[in-house]
């Protein structure tokens, strides 16, 4: 019997997954489902580089401003979501687009993911707490002392991974990656990946184009607006905390937009790594 399809369109940040995720939709006459672990949330915009108001209208995206800033959005709740909206669309089209940069939702998507147990939310609020104010070689230290494992294998870099696998083993006593069995589920569609790759300069040069084109268009401004919420999850991101180290006087606007350009290369870099180690 035929089986529906999802074409899952991952790559860097920059790479140009956007216009080619609606291309693939158009010539199918079918809609997207992002993978995007910040154009959900609807206060942000600019910075999070969500397709344009006319690209929105010429397909119709899922989780993309479907989620407030207050929600509470991780794989789990990601995975459920786009299972449910990839289900909807093969009610009435064969073939489904996903579109994303977020490594972790994709292979949930795609393999599943294992349960983790609720933890304490007293606890996760004192480990994002104390991040803020000492920043991530506090959390480095905890997670070196306290999980030797994910310390070893984990992403240490990672401050949301980090806060995520520190909370995991104070709430239940084991390590977050003891929760990873590597099990993959069977989905009852067929999965396409297709990973978007260009020469490494190409996409520096693109990365810094953007960041540029993101300050012309006001992503400053978007920035004042959002920095009283500047201590939630959803605005740990790059684009947006360099601003506010600005706005906070630790560092000038130049630096900051030099910073968001770094750091920007540099996760897409990671990303690039991720991508090539799951697709193969």
């Amino acid at each position: 019997m035929y089986r529906k399809t999802c074409i899952v369109i991952s790559g860097p940040t920059a790479v140009g997954k956007t216009d080619y995720g609606i291309e693939i939709a158009h010539k199918y006459t079918t809609h997207i489902i992002s993978a995007d672990s910040r154009q959900c949330y609807k206060e942000l915009n600019i910075g999070v580089a969500k397709p344009s108001p006319g690209q929105l209208k010429s397909v119709q995206h899922y989780f993309i401003n479907s989620h407030s800033i207050y929600d509470d959005i991780n794989v789990k709740v990601f995975e459920q979501y786009a299972l449910d909206a990839v289900n909807k669309i093969f009610e009435t089209n064969d073939v489904a687009v996903m579109v994303g940069g977020t490594g972790l939702y994709i292979k949930a998507f795609c393999d599943g993911i294992d349960d983790v147990p609720l933890v304490n939310e007293n606890i996760r609020d004192t480990i994002n707490g104390t991040y803020q104010k000492t920043g991530i070689e506090w959390l480095q230290n905890e997670i070196k002392k306290t999980d030797p494992l994910f310390f070893t294998s984990g992403e240490i870099h990672n401050p949301q991974r980090m806060m995520r696998a520190l909370e995991v083993k104070l709430s239940t006593g084991n390590s977050i990656l003891d929760f990873h069995s590597g099990k993959k589920v069977s989905r009852d569609f067929e999965i396409k990946k297709i990973n978007l790759e260009i020469p490494r300069n190409e996409l520096y040069e693109r990365i810094n184009n953007r960041v540029d084109s993101m300050m012309n268009a006001g992503l400053l401004k978007e920035a004042e607006k959002l920095f009283t919420h500047r201590r939630l999850n959803a605005l740990q991101t790059v684009g947006y905390k360099e601003l506010f180290d600005f706005m906070e006087g630790k560092v000038s606007l130049d630096k900051a937009i030099d910073d968001i350009k770094k750091n920007t290369r540099h996760f897409a870099k990671r990303q690039i790594t991720w991508f090539k180690k799951f697709i193969d």
